[in-house]
């Protein structure tokens, strides 16, 4: 299975679906699961992080309108341009993100909220290049994050349903603690649908005692490769 694959897509996984939203994985036989997100609000369907696909856009069509496509994580751009020009809408970014592509769309900048959603904008991690944001929304409980937690494969050990990132495992993301969430939803895997909070209050508590085996494990896939 490789790490990534680089070619467009042929197919792709629907993944997470509830009342609000659903997810994809545009190359679910790669090792990363890239994973891709709409979230249905009253102002709209936001894209999240999304890797592009064919048909893609008749996936959350059902939803409503495009509102506009989200980057959480400065590593995420994937095909957010692409699809914003095929809607016609603003790729928008959290205001501290530095070093920003160029993009065909318009470029808009956000704080503390998603514009007219109730998503709430979450720091995750910003340093060494390294710029992150999740959106969380109380009333529904929903939770999406990029990259501070995940579950493909190099994410997790046995047993642990989210993992925290290998390069985060000494220091938890703070910002994540003391949510309730309903679900949590990644850019890496498939995500948490039930007893999602107890899973992340795992994850979190849990990460530095797993370290030495998830780091062991990872070097094991490696030397498969």
């Amino acid at each position: 299975m490789p790490l990534k694959k680089s070619q467009p897509a042929t197919d792709y996984e629907e993944i997470d679906r509830w009342e609000d939203g659903v997810g994809w994985i545009a190359h679910p036989n790669e090792a990363m699961l890239r994973a891709s997100h709409a979230l249905a609000t009253e102002s709209g369907v936001w894209v999240v992080d999304p890797v592009d696909a064919p048909d893609i856009d008749d996936l959350f069509a059902e939803f409503g309108d495009v509102a506009g496509v989200v980057v959480l994580l400065n590593r995420h751009y994937r095909d957010a341009d692409a699809i914003a020009q095929r809607h016609d809408v603003p790729v928008y970014v959290p205001s501290w993100f530095d070093d920003v592509p160029e993009t065909e769309a318009e470029l808009r900048r956000f704080d503390a909220t998603l514009p007219g959603t109730d998503f709430r904008v979450l720091k995750i991690f910003d340093s060494f290049g390294w710029a992150e944001a999740a959106l969380y929304d109380d009333e529904s409980g929903t939770l999406v994050v990029p990259e501070g937690v995940g579950n493909a494969p190099y994410f997790t050990t046995p047993g642990e349903r989210i993992g925290v990132h290998p390069m985060l495992r000494l220091t938890p993301p703070s910002a994540l603690r003391g949510l309730r969430p309903e679900r949590v939803l990644f850019g890496h895997g498939r995500g948490v649908l039930d007893d999602a909070t107890r899973a992340l209050d795992d994850a979190l508590s849990g990460a530095r005692r797993a370290t030495p085996k998830l780091y062991a494990e990872n070097l094991r896939l490696l030397l498969q490769r």
